[in-house]
């Protein structure tokens, strides 16, 4: 069997050779893992990047909204019903002098109050102040107090200590609750002679309907009350 034979430089050639493919695939291994590791870099990159982007959006739009404005404790029930008046008394429909001016019978017409004037009618009226104003009324747990006097023709204090007569109030310029009455009761002195006497509570300040009524009789006046 004829043997296989190799020139020294051939055998030089074939070293040389193992040594590059060796060489070769060390460079190979090496490099893999670090492509590997440069393209989980890569990757992460832009979700790093947009979860960082995610925050600061998030920051400033927290930044920018508005917050809520801390609950405040809700009125309590007196507070509710002192609704002050928005408005002056001029915007109140205040009772004015009947034109021509109403005059009560004798011996009444001869008698009043100063700085207010007879408002009705024979059978039934009251006195109403000039400026439609009563202010500085003292307060009690009911409201603001005030007395008012009736009169109507014929009636006699001794003979009807306590009057037929019933009133009522109501507030024009806001909602309240209804005026507070009392019962009628009678009253007499000279210079008002024999007369009816009511007494009232506002539950507000403000612009105030009353209305008395007396039988079939009916009479209303506008005041304004004030603090």
């Amino acid at each position: 069997m004829a043997l296989l034979q190799l020139k020294p430089e051939n055998i030089l050639r074939c070293i040389g050779c193992e040594h590059k493919n060796e060489t070769r695939m060390q460079k190979l291994y090496f490099t893999l893992p670090i492509l590997a590791i440069s393209s989980l870099l890569a990757g992460c990159a832009p979700s790093a990047n947009a979860q960082a982007d995610q925050v600061k959006a998030l920051k400033a739009e927290t930044a920018s909204a508005p917050t809520d404005p801390p609950e405040k404790s809700g009125p309590t029930d007196s507070a509710q019903l002192e609704v002050m008046p928005h408005d002056s008394a001029a915007s109140c429909p205040i009772t004015v002098p009947q034109n021509p001016p109403f005059i009560p019978p004798s011996p009444y017409d001869s008698m009043g109050f100063e700085g207010e004037f007879w408002y009705g009618s024979d059978s039934l009226w009251t006195a109403v102040r000039q400026n439609g104003v009563w202010a500085a009324l003292p307060h009690n747990p009911e409201g603001y107090t005030q007395k008012v006097f009736w009169w109507r023709d014929g009636y006699v204090w001794t003979e009807e200590p306590q009057p037929d007569l019933i009133v009522t109030g109501e507030r024009l310029d806001a909602s309240a609750p209804p005026l507070n009455a009392s019962e009628a009761t009678n009253a007499s002195a000279s210079d008002i002679g024999s007369a009816m006497l009511v007494g009232v509570d506002f539950p507000t300040l403000g612009c105030w309907k009353i209305t008395g009524q007396y039988g079939d009789t009916e009479l209303s006046f506008v005041v304004w009350v004030a603090p």
